[in-house]
């Protein structure tokens, strides 16, 4: 069957024919792969950025994460799925022994092993996973609407832990799928204004506005920054940072108010400058987004049901798995917003 992989180091990826899996364990399920996201964690490692270079004794891995499926073969051990039940894979294993297995924080396994990184991923026909990974997808969601289930999971916690509240004002940077999710989920949560600041982003600006914002400014125009001031007004109570570039930090913390919260969401692939002068004044709190927990996927599979309409435009390309190098190229060029693969 065919397969996007990493194959070698250094840049770019590969379609390939590989044999089907088989299950891996009287604990694992058969999944029969419906659609896959392409993720800025793939992008990275497409461009073999340093800090996914850790795969390369692993390669050829099959890559993608953001899939769902239906499930095909079932272990002897598992309980709770049937034939033809309609999952999502949370894509971090975990070991079920370590102290946060045993203290119920899977999410914080240290020895987790990542789908799509360290073992094969969605990017093909059929995939292997833990059962006791796989949450069961309502019948209300269609299968592209299961594929955003995962990405969408870290704008929820993003926005759960900047404590997003009715009438606040949001400011998330990033246009890109990830901060498209968090600005919906800061409305969700109530917030007055919600504004997106990109980077000559103007088709994900096009996306954002079908997605019904408007208060969009553009860093790379040369008012930007002094449209994000008056969007900003006496400061953001809460911003999300969405984009891993890291200017935007500094950005960021200038139009924050004093002991607002600063939600670093992105993944750089270059180290930040950080003025820790603007955080020390502005008594603000600046915490880290990684490792979605259960209630950021409840969170999204409910708001996903809930109002299906209002995240779909996210959905800006459909293509077959067999054209996923221009796939890749779109979600590269920022000419896409989520794209989606289909065996």
């Amino acid at each position: 069957m065919l397969a996007l992989q990493k194959s070698l180091p250094g840049a770019g990826v590969a379609l390939n024919e590989i044999a089907p899996p088989t299950l891996a364990s009287p604990e694992h399920l058969l999944i029969k792969v419906a659609a896959t996201g392409i993720c800025g964690t793939d992008l990275h490692i497409d461009s073999w950025a340093s800090a996914f270079q850790f795969v390369a004794p692993l390669l050829p891995v099959t890559l993608g994460h953001e899939f769902t499926g239906e499930v095909v073969e079932i272990g002897a051990a598992v309980t709770g799925f049937t034939l033809g039940d309609r999952v999502v894979v949370q894509p971090a294993f975990a070991c079920g022994h370590c102290a946060e297995c045993r203290a119920g924080r899977h999410y914080d396994c240290p020895n987790r092993i990542g789908m799509g990184l360290q073992a094969h991923g969605g990017f093909t026909g059929l995939v292997t996973a833990p059962a006791k990974h796989c949450l069961h997808v309502p019948p209300a969601l269609d299968e592209e609407l299961g594929a955003l289930i995962e990405p969408l999971t870290t704008s929820a916690h993003a926005v759960a832990i900047g404590q997003v509240k009715p009438g606040d004002s949001v400011v998330v940077f990033g246009p890109g799928p990830i901060g498209q999710a968090a600005a919906i989920f800061a409305r969700r949560a109530g917030a007055a204004r919600v504004a997106i600041a990109g980077h000559g982003d103007h088709a994900r600006f096009d996306t954002l506005r079908r997605l019904g914002f408007d208060d969009l400014a553009d860093l790379a125009e040369p008012d930007g920054q002094q449209t994000l001031a008056k969007l900003a007004g006496a400061g953001f109570d809460v911003a999300i940072e969405a984009s891993g570039a890291p200017p935007v930090i500094n950005i960021g913390l200038s139009v924050l108010k004093p002991f607002g919260i600063f939600v670093l969401a992105g993944m750089p692939e270059k180290q930040a400058s950080l003025d820790v002068m603007l955080l020390v004044r502005g008594r603000q709190h600046l915490i880290g987004c990684s490792r979605a927990p259960d209630t950021a996927w409840h969170a999204s599979i409910e708001a996903l049901v809930d109002s299906p309409e209002s995240f779909r435009p996210m959905i800006t390309h459909r293509l077959a798995l067999k054209d996923g190098l221009e796939g890749f190229r779109l979600a590269h060029s920022r000419e896409a917003s989520k794209v989606l693969l289909y065996p």
